[in-house]
């Protein structure tokens, strides 16, 4: 006879950022929530991704900077030290431990069960140990999946037998690679490149299409973030493809569709995510294996009967970015400790509770350089959405706290305004320092500040964020571009 399952409120699957956000909540709420994590607390963000790739990015951004100081280029001259800048990346990846992760989920009142989490059904899970153990797990509530996404590897041939690094490894290599190939022209491809690049390896970037760097953000940030990997030494081959990859002792030998061929030490591939739900039971639930899980604005998946399965975080599609994947453990979180208590979502204890955040405005930064900073609509996007606004363009560099900040800075800033509205419907920071504009812009969009009133929101004299001045004040003189849409 098998043993009886343990009975929580609340299971969650997975215990990166989101997955922790939500267990939190529900133990706030007074829910007995267990986790469970086949690998390290605090997931790719803290090991793998966010946290390693930005203690890369920061020495060769602080250089870059430093470089365009009068009186401090000679200082900064030569190259980094990889021995610190890779000894640094490991002290932020905490040396791949995740003790003060387990001493923080003890500290909120949350289990965990190490082990492989499979849905077995409904509110039921099972869990397989690394010792070979099975754990059987119910939940009186709510299961929630929070098991993000791995890297996405296209099928091309040979790739799988040459070893091909993922995104987890570009993070965590202890070796530098004289010689990398690059595969993809998005926010890893990038961010890796310029790493890498100023790390001592030589970079090639192989960009499948003519759309450039960056193609889902407006195309002057990827044309100026090229721009600035070019300078770093990368060589960037546009509407480049490889057809097929050989690995022959250390080398990784590349066939391109055109007919050439490229030989690297290492091959990363980044050409996007796909979610991590191909062995985690869906089928159990009615549910395809390897699908995105669907859910709506409380984050509750439709397709499952009874409302007890939630997904949040990456494997729902909606926002793949660590501080989105916690906004929306937040909201399910306090979602389900409300319909547990039997309460109404409008209740007015609660407030209402929805989703908006990972749609309307999402925030990203790409740490390069120049940084990309960028929310809310892109130009093509509001096109699409029939929106009627102006769109308007400056030129950061003019600001007084650019020419402060850095001898000969380049930079550019755009503002997407609602016709209709009167508020922001995007915008987009492309130079040095423009990662600390977004929360700004950030706020003006979520809460739909009428563009009237950001003229009494005083920059401090001289700073980057002057800038938002001076774009009222090219709108107010009628340098805009104007799009009439097909909204109403």
């Amino acid at each position: 006879m098998s043993e009886a399952p343990r009975t929580y409120d609340v299971i969650v699957l997975g215990a990166g950022p989101c997955g922790e956000n939500l267990a939190e909540r529900t133990s706030d709420a007074g829910l007995t929530t267990v986790v469970v994590e086949s690998e390290l607390l605090g997931g790719e963000c803290s090991f793998w991704a966010c946290e390693p790739s930005k203690a890369l990015l920061r020495p060769m951004t602080a250089r870059a900077e430093a470089r365009r100081v009068p009186a401090l280029s000679e200082a900064v001259s030569g190259p980094l030290d990889v021995a610190v800048a890779l000894a640094h990346r490991d002290k932020l990846a905490n040396y791949w431990q995740d003790d003060d992760q387990v001493d923080w989920l003890n500290s909120v009142s949350v289990d965990l069960v190490r082990g492989f989490g499979r849905l077995d059904g409904p509110r039921q899970v099972t869990v397989q140990t690394a010792e070979g153990e099975t754990v059987r797990l119910a939940a009186r509530h709510a299961v929630a999946v929070c098991t993000g996404t791995d890297a996405a590897l296209p099928d091309l041939p040979g790739l799988s037998d040459a070893r091909p690094w993922t995104s987890r490894n570009a993070t965590s290599s202890r070796e530098v690679p004289e010689r990398l190939a690059v595969i993809g022209g998005g926010v890893v491809a990038v961010e890796m490149a310029a790493a890498w690049q100023a790390l001592g390896s030589q970079v090639t970037m192989l960009v499948r299409g003519t759309s450039g760097l960056l193609p889902r953000m407006e195309p002057f940030a990827g044309e100026m973030v090229a721009d600035g990997l070019r300078e770093a030494g990368v060589d960037i081959r546009l509407d480049t493809s490889a057809s097929r990859v050989t690995r022959t002792g250390r080398e990784v030998h590349i066939e391109l569709a055109d007919g050439g061929n490229l030989t690297a030490d290492e091959i990363l591939v980044a050409i996007g995510r796909a979610p991590r739900t191909g062995d985690i039971g869906m089928e159990t639930v009615g549910l395809k294996p390897g699908d995105w899980l669907a859910v709506d604005d409380t984050f509750q998946v439709p397709a499952v009967a009874d409302g007890w399965l939630y997904a949040a975080g990456d494997v729902n599609h909606r926002a793949l970015m660590t501080h989105q994947s916690k906004y929306q453990a937040r909201i399910a979180g306090a979602i389900i400790g409300v319909r547990a208590a039997g309460r109404r979502l409008d209740d007015a204890r609660w407030g209402a509770h929805a989703s908006t955040a990972d749609s309307a405005a999402v925030p990203q930064v790409v740490f390069t350089d120049p940084e990309v900073a960028s929310v809310g609509m892109t130009v093509r996007e509001a096109e699409r959405a029939g929106r009627r606004f102006e769109m308007v363009d400056y030129d950061i560099g003019h600001v007084a706290g650019a020419v402060q900040y850095a001898d000969g800075y380049r930079g550019k800033a755009r503002l997407l305004v609602d016709l209709d509205r009167g508020n922001v419907l995007g915008a987009t920071f492309v130079g040095a320092g423009v990662a600390e504009l977004l929360f700004s812009a950030t706020v003006a969009i979520t809460s739909e500040v009428p563009v009237e009133r950001l003229w009494h929101a005083v920059p401090a004299f001289p700073t980057i964020s002057e800038v938002w001045l001076r774009l009222l004040e090219t709108r107010r003189a009628g340098v805009v571009r104007r799009f009439e849409g097909t909204s109403g």
